[in-house]
């Protein structure tokens, strides 16, 4: 081959990878400035897939769940586009403050010490903590706990009740990575009871009914409200997702998601 026609071939290959590249693939899901091919914004949402019914893994891999359908439904409402990544429930607040996501939604109750880390949008539903003994327990009531081994998720406001009761650094709190693993635990007699949100214990309890085991509900037990956690000083985030619970909460979509009204 002389120079010239080197030359010739060389260039003409040039050109075609120029074009190849830069036709790209009108599929593409998002561009790197965080907006979708459609010109919405897309937001990243991370969550701890392993509370069901609220945020877990289907047979098909999807993440699911009522939190999932509830930010599915603010992002529609708000106009803007989710990508959901299964993180974990210790590895997320890191997550949001680092900002490897843009928030995050994982049954997460507002208390006043996320409060001092996170911001949180407006709530979206409300919970409250319950005891799951075996059937066979002398435990009827939260004092019942005082003397017994209860386990627990690790750093959930069911971690910090039992913390209250027996004491933050008390031999007799199982903690657990996760609801399930805690259930587990008691299970397995590593544990005499199991403390988590109702909504968790319950959907445990319809999926295992040949388990023998018995839900006990106390007064002691506030009332609480999850939220959307953000980074501190998104306002951006913040104003969008509130923008979003607004508008399903005055339509009734999110009355019709979880069965009940939040204020």
């Amino acid at each position: 081959m002389n120079k010239v026609r080197f030359w010739s071939v060389g260039i003409l290959l040039l050109v075609l990878s120029m074009v190849l590249f830069g036709c790209g693939d009108s599929d593409t899901a998002s561009s790197e400035d965080g907006d979708s091919a459609d010109g919405k914004t897309k937001l990243v949402v991370g969550t701890d897939a392993t509370y069901a019914p609220m945020e877990y893994m289907d047979e098909d891999g999807n993440i699911v769940g009522i939190d999932i359908d509830i930010v599915e439904a603010i992002a529609e409402a708000a106009d803007f586009e989710v990508e959901f990544k299964n993180i974990g429930w210790e590895p997320l607040f890191p997550a949001v403050d680092n900002e490897e996501v843009d928030f995050a939604v994982s049954s997460i109750t507002i208390t006043d010490e996320r409060k001092e880390s996170f911001d949180f949008t407006d709530p979206y539903y409300v919970a409250n903590q319950v005891i799951l003994v075996p059937e066979d327990t002398d435990i009827t009531e939260y004092a019942d706990l005082e003397d017994k081994r209860v386990s627990v998720q690790i750093n959930t406001t069911g971690h910090i009740v039992v913390k209250e009761l027996l004491g933050n650094t008390s031999a007799d709190i199982v903690a657990a990575e996760t609801m399930p693993f805690a259930i587990e635990e008691m299970l397995n007699e590593n544990a005499d009871a199991a403390v988590g949100d109702n909504s968790v214990v319950n959907e445990y309890i319809k999926n295992n009914p040949n388990v023998e085991l018995k839900v006990i509900e106390d007064d002691s037990f506030e009332k609480e409200f999850y939220g959307l956690m953000v980074k501190q000083g998104n306002t951006e985030v913040m104003d969008l997702l509130n923008e979003g619970i607004q508008a399903i909460k005055d339509s009734g979509k999110l009355k019709e998601i979880t069965g009940f009204d939040v204020e």
